[in-house]
């Protein structure tokens, strides 16, 4: 099904900030809210159509995968948008409280949320990025508390009735025809309090621990690939499923190669005559123990670019190789003993070369505005 881009819906530029995303998305869910427009169903699409929009772009992390990916990466991450009104009032009863001063009146029973993903930043060497390897890596993250398996509860206590919103998570009033809900002040929409809470995790549910795992790095990998652990974030919320862990991959620069996509570009020094006669030279590589054998054509030039086709990186598909481009860079000598410049003289005479072409071109000229 075509989904309109989450910017053109809330009518705003890819660089907007935050509170510009959020007053353009009270602007639409005031024009286009149920209540304001019983039966027309394109006023219900729209109303759809903006809160997943909002939903995404108010979220850095779901937004930064909109932004690279689109609404292809989101689907690949698990989000799909709302299925019905329900839904998203359940997600946005505090936004709608905050904008209009009140809710529908709908009940707003707390569903099941994933936990939040979180990112650690890899850094590794070139080398490690074409070999690939295995690191272990070490982060904190919030897990439930297992003296109270997440309730919050002290163990053999059971949780308390709110005694304002008598369990409903919600205070109720008329006003016209409205029955104006908002979430409870005494127990934030819970409809239960906690009298006995954990001593371990003070009634949170969720205690912070310390995590060590073992990542694949798989070869190919360059700065700004993610690697996604799932599972592996905070848990849920509600029996909802735990978050992601992004390992976000950073290559250190190399003495030695650059690199562009899949393609290692290097620079070689050699002097003039093996540039003129052509040789043969060993270079680095990154898997080759002796380096790589390249063959210098003669008559090469200063700054000419050589290719060695499948030497670059490996992709991380595992289909192909990149290719090793080496840049010559032509040694000009800056001193010279008496033999070498009796040599360079004698080819210069053999060449013709003994005024330089420069000088050639003036006399030419000069010669020329004589006549």
């Amino acid at each position: 099904m075509y989904k309109r881009d989450y910017y053109e819906v809330l009518g705003v530029s890819r660089d907007a900030g935050q509170e510009e995303i959020k007053r353009a998305y009270r602007k639409l869910a005031l024009k286009y809210h149920p209540d304001r427009n019983p039966g027309d169903k394109e006023a219900e699409e729209k109303f759809k159509e903006a809160a997943e929009a909002y939903e995404v772009l108010r979220d850095p992390e779901k937004r930064q995968v909109y932004d690279r990916f689109g609404h292809e990466g989101l689907e690949g991450r698990g989000f799909t948008g709302f299925t019905g009104f329900e839904d998203i009032f359940s997600s946005f009863g505090d936004i709608f409280e905050e904008f209009f001063g009140f809710t529908t009146g709908r009940s707003r029973r707390p569903r099941a949320r994933q936990g939040n993903s979180l990112r650690y930043d890899l850094t590794i060497t070139l080398e490690e990025a074409f070999f690939g390897k295995e690191e272990e890596i070490e982060f904190h993250k919030l897990a439930l508390c297992e003296s109270c398996s997440g309730s919050g509860l002290r163990p053999g206590t059971q949780p308390d009735i709110c005694p304002t919103c008598h369990g409903r998570g919600q205070v109720i009033r008329s006003q016209g025809f409205f029955q104006i809900s908002s979430t409870c002040p005494t127990c934030r929409g819970e409809g239960q309090i906690i009298k006995n809470p954990c001593p371990d995790c003070g009634g949170m549910g969720k205690v912070r621990v310390e995590r060590k795992i073992t990542v694949r790095i798989p070869p190919g990998v360059d700065t700004g690939s993610q690697l996604r652990l799932r599972g592996e974030g905070e848990p849920g919320e509600y029996g909802g499923p735990p978050g992601d862990l992004y390992v976000v991959i950073h290559v250190q620069d190399h003495p030695f190669f650059s690199r562009e996509g899949d393609d290692l570009i290097c620079e070689v020094p050699v002097s003039f005559v093996q540039a003129a006669l052509g040789d043969t030279v060993i270079i680095p590589g990154l898997e080759e123990e002796g380096g790589i054998e390249l063959q210098i054509p003669p008559g090469s030039q200063p700054g000419e670019i050589l290719k060695l086709s499948g030497k670059g990186m490996p992709n991380m598909t595992g289909r192909r190789r990149g290719d090793l481009y080496i840049k010559l860079q032509v040694k000009i000598p800056t001193k010279l003993n008496a033999k070498q410049r009796e040599l360079l003289e004698e080819f210069a005479r053999t060449e013709d070369l003994s005024i330089s072409p420069a000088k050639k071109k003036v006399k030419n000229l000069w010669k020329k505005m004589k006549r």
